[in-house]
């Protein structure tokens, strides 16, 4: 492109007013001063004698400043859209501070251990925060049903109307703030730890929606526990703190550390909620994990031991406990616990709960899939988004009503109250019972019902009600709910054993009794066991009851449990995963026959986008606005070689994109192009000045007499006459022949201007003094004084009209950067002061920065000398690479993704969604294999370059060249805060260019 045409165009910087007398738009050289165009700006009109100006000139730079604001605008919007993703955080004042004091303090004694028991202790905080806040919406409501006893049906009113009211706040509190806060969290947890990235799952808003939303939702008495949603919360609170602790320049900078961190999390989630440590980690790793890192063990039992700790000693301190003690204390004999006779019936009752606990998981999916098969219903659900959670609040509450079918399910009780009296240590159905137990018993029987009858109704009706109250849009978790089913069946076969059994079981010549209570720690460790899958719970257990004669029942009942549910059904979180279709790696079965014969080869993504070494950057641009989704490039050699050489990140070559065509490199070229124009314009002014020096020395006649410089004889006189004077008259003498003498011409109406002293004076335009007067008779002068007053001051101020003559009367302020310019308004006596920046911004025009993104974009990249970091060793696999090995590499490594390679050339891709879908196809025994032979006779063609495009983006693309890049994802397709002016830019590059879809166009 030739420079010669290119106009620079000079304006100042952001939020202040810029004025350009239309200079910009002239054909020639901006700074020659032509002074038609502002005649014409200005609206000068002839006229018979003299011409007049029909514009204001404030009215005109006005409209200037407005032109130029909005371009400058559409500037700012390209290069905000363009470094959306591109720029790093500020570093401030504060932050360099923190950073020291961090560094200095806590940083020395290890950041992991500050890390970590910071986070425990947060979480004991919200924990016991959360237990309070749930405690008082229970006591309320029994308060309320315990104040109007004379009034039944006001006691209704006020045990339903409290629940029904949480529930609602619950759902809308969370579906406004923040929808991925329904649920548990840990089928969502698994899969972030597997490697999955779900959006705005762990943010600050979030959180809020889940402790919130939790506490009104277990407020309501609804059969919900608190654990899954408190992995969650533990969850995003080491995200947001290895966040904060990222800014302190720690070791958290490092993404590698993350997944650590969030393991740790988990345990923590557990430990605060039930004060159990260390089957907090063992119960967190056997549910989030596939494979742990052992390196990452003590970090869990660390921070959990803080949490735990905190929490009890909140208990302590807040809640008039003696001193630290279990969550669920129980007082089972040491000496003889159990009977050796009696490990068969635990083992019954392990068996029981299995198939219990697999029917649990089946029914809950059966029951979600039923509701989502249900078109009608479900459309109509979704549009009246209150109705099914008050609709089952209302039931739940209805059917817990104490008056009426609650007495038979302890409806009267809170779920720590129901748990505790279930692991009583004394049988329920004997006689002989204290005061204390039979106001215990009260609660579990009715003057028609036993106690066996009550218990059924129990367990039943958490069963179901758990189930269907799981579905419920509001934060929730499950584990609570079928602790309970276990407790109420444990404790049931430990009453019948008490019956059947009266004194209890002989051995060895000595009668051991039978404690109900044990039985119904066996039931709720063995059933919670068999719906998660997990043999951990034994130690939780253990925690919360703050005792282990049990230990050999509960580890029996709890494999067995495992064993026969693993065999049924997946546990309760699989399950999850399979309903929401959440991207997480399916394990292969022992028994597919697939897992040897089948090849990475047979279900890889064959068609690979890739970029290579001396791709254009116009197709560069292509492929990320086409391929919004890919995080990395893989870099080959040529498209006919296809040769591996690795791969590049997404960010990096938005980087280049944006060095290359980016507002710095563009102010560089235009203020290049800018000093070659004055240049030019230069030389030519001294071409053209010597050519008429030339010209008028050769019309000047020659003169026939030389003057020669000679003294003044009248000074000569003068310094005489002043030599003889006294030598204080001498003085003064000299003194007034120093001072100016007074000029003879007449004065003109001028003003002067004290504003601009230029470190280099212009060629095309004379020199100005720090004192200038400008005569209403030059035009020249006028335009001068123009250029200085809009281009180079400061300050505009004290605008105010002339009273008398109403003209534009400009005097020099306080300072030497300030004018006072007087100008008849249109509202008289209205001042504006205006503030202008002290440098001034060279700048394309328009159309100018267009056509030089055009030639730009079209240049080949040498990645070498643009510094992009590449990555030579991706994780790749061979054509040939089983599925069984694909597999262990993705679970162990937690890769996304890997490149097939065949003797070094790329041939696909795998990822995490196309070796799920082949995983579960084998399990299903559906997989078909493509035909090896037609893909190997595809292969032995000659090779060609592999479209990066559709035909019509790429018949399309050389058209869109100056369409500008923005962000990495989402801003390369927002137009939707587009003014009416880039509406009407963005309809005219369509109708040139029909083949690109409108969301690929941005607007400059």
């Amino acid at each position: 492109m030739n420079n010669n045409n290119h106009p620079v165009r000079t304006y100042s910087n952001a939020s202040s007013l810029r004025i350009n007398m239309g200079l910009g738009q002239q054909s020639h050289h901006p700074y020659h001063g032509g002074g038609g165009d502002i005649e014409e700006g200005l609206g000068y009109t002839h006229t018979l004698m003299y011409g007049r100006y029909t514009k204001d000139l404030g009215e005109f730079a006005k409209d200037e400043a407005r032109k130029l604001k909005l371009l400058e605008k559409r500037r700012k919007q390209e290069d905000k859209q363009r470094n959306k993703e591109l720029l790093g955080k500020q570093t401030t004042r504060v932050k360099r501070i923190s950073s020291w004091i961090w560094r200095h303090t806590l940083a020395r004694l290890g950041e992991d251990w500050v890390f970590l028991a910071l986070l425990g202790i947060i979480m004991a905080l919200l924990s016991f925060i959360m237990d309070r806040g749930i405690a008082v919406c229970t006591n309320a409501r029994i308060w309320l049903y315990r104040d109007l006893t004379s009034q039944p049906f006001i006691q209704y009113i006020a045990w339903v109307s409290l629940p029904v009211c949480l529930i609602l706040f619950s759902a809308g509190f969370v579906h406004l703030i923040a929808p991925q806060s329904i649920g548990s969290g840990i089928p969502e947890m698994k899969t972030i730890l597997r490697g999955v990235q779900l959006k705005e799952y762990l943010t600050f808003k979030t959180l809020v929606a889940k402790v919130i939303g939790l506490t009104a939702t277990l407020g309501s008495g609804m059969p919900l526990g608190k654990e899954g949603p408190f992995v969650h919360i533990a969850s995003i609170v080491a995200q947001l703190l290895s966040k904060l602790v990222t800014s302190f320049q720690g070791i958290y900078e490092n993404e590698s550390r993350n997944s650590e961190m969030l393991a740790a999390a988990c345990a923590v989630g557990v430990g605060a909620c039930f004060a159990a440590p260390v089957g907090g980690v063992l119960f967190s790793i056997e549910v989030t994990t596939t494979y742990f890192a052992v390196r990452n063990y003590w970090r869990g039992f660390f921070a959990a031991v803080c949490g735990a700790t905190v929490f009890r000693l909140l208990a302590v301190w807040f809640q008039n406990a003696d001193t630290v003690r279990a969550l669920f204390l129980t007082n089972f004999t040491t000496e003889f616990p159990f009977d050796p006779q009696e490990l068969f019936v635990f083992a019954l009752i392990g068996f029981v709960c299995g198939l219990g606990g697999a029917s649990y998981v089946w029914v809950h999916r059966r029951y979600v899939l039923f509701m989502r098969s249900n078109k009608r219903m479900n459309k109509f659900l979704q549009k009246n988004r209150f109705l099914y959670p008050g609709f089952l609040a209302l039931l739940v509450s209805s059917i817990s009503f104490p008056l009426g079918t609650g007495q038979f399910l302890a409806g009267e009780l809170s779920t720590h109250e129901q748990v505790t009296q279930l692991f009583s240590n004394f049988t329920w159905s004997r006689d002989d019972l204290t005061v204390e137990q039979a106001a215990v018993v009260t609660n579990w029987m009715t003057g028609y019902t036993s106690v066996f009858s009550n218990l059924v109704i129990y367990t039943l009706f958490t069963f179901m009600f758990s189930i269907i109250a799981s579905t419920i849009p509001v934060p929730s978790g499950m584990f609570i709910p079928v602790f309970k089913i276990g407790a109420g069946f444990g404790r049931l076969v430990g009453e019948f054993m008490a019956v059947t059994f009266p004194h209890g079981v002989r051995y060895g010549g000595r009668l051991s009794p039978i404690m109900p209570g044990g039985y119904a720690v066996v039931g709720a460790a063995a059933f919670s066991g068999s719906v998660t899958h997990t043999v951990s719970v034994a130690v939780i257990i253990f925690e919360m009851t703050g005792q282990i004669t049990h230990v050999v029942p509960v580890m029996i009942a709890v494999l067995v449990a495992n064993a026969v549910a693993a065999l049924l059904q997946p546990s309760i979180y699989d399950s999850i995963i399979l309903i929401k279709k959440l991207p997480y790696l399916p394990d292969l079965l022992p028994s597919s026959s697939g897992m040897y014969s089948i090849f990475v080869e047979d279900f890889m993504v064959r068609e690979v986008k890739y970029i290579w070494h001396g791709i254009s950057y116009q197709k560069l641009k292509e492929v990320l606005k086409i391929n919004k989704t890919l995080r990395s490039l893989p870099l080959v050699d040529s498209p006919d070689n296809m040769i591996l050489l690795g791969s590049v990140q997404r960010y990096e070559l938005i980087k280049m994109i944006e060095k290359h065509i980016g507002r710095e490199k563009r102010m560089d070229v235009a203020q290049k192009w800018q000093k070659e124009a004055e240049q030019r314009a230069h030389e030519e002014e001294q071409v053209a000045a010597a050519a008429k020096v030339e010209e008028q020395l050769k019309m000047r006649r020659p003169s026939r007499f030389e003057v020669l410089p000679a003294p003044d004889i009248l000074s000569l006189r003068q310094i005489a006459n002043d030599e003889m004077l006294p030598p204080k008259k001498r003085a003064e003498t000299m003194n007034s022949s120093l001072a100016p003498r007074k000029s003879i011409l007449k004065k003109t109406n001028s003003f002067n201007l004290k504003t601009y002293a230029p470190t280099s004076a212009s060629p095309h335009s004379p020199s100005l003094t720090p004192y200038t007067t400008i005569t209403g008779n030059s035009e020249f002068r006028i335009r001068s004084a123009f250029e200085a007053i809009f281009k180079k001051s400061t300050t505009l101020q004290d605008v105010q009209p002339d009273p008398e003559t109403g003209s534009i009367t400009i005097s020099p302020a306080a300072s030497n950067n300030e004018v006072q310019v007087q100008r008849a308004p249109s509202t008289p006596g209205i001042s504006k002061k205006v503030q202008l920046p002290r440098e001034r911004v060279i700048d394309m025009s328009h159309e100018d920065q267009k056509k030089w993104e055009m030639e730009e974009m079209m240049k080949p990249i040498d990645l070498e000398k643009a510094q992009v970091h590449i990555d030579p060793s991706p994780f790749q696999l061979v054509e040939r690479t089983s599925i069984l090995k694909v597999h262990s590499l993705f679970s162990m490594v937690g890769i996304n993704h890997a490149y097939v390679t065949k003797i070094g050339r790329l041939v696909g891709v795998v990822g995490l969604k196309e070796l799920r879908k082949a995983i579960e196809d084998i399990n299903s025994n559906s997989f078909v294999p493509p035909n090896r032979d037609e893909v190997e006779d595809l292969d032995a063609k000659p090779t060609v370059e592999k479209p990066l495009l559709s035909p019509t983006s790429i018949g399309g693309s050389d058209k869109a060249v100056d369409m500008t890049i923005t962000s990495m994802d989402s801003a390369l397709s927002n137009s939707d805060n587009c003014s009416d002016i880039e509406m009407e830019s963005i309809s005219k590059s369509i109708e040139k260019t029909p083949s690109l879809p409108l969301e690929t166009t941005t607007i400059d």
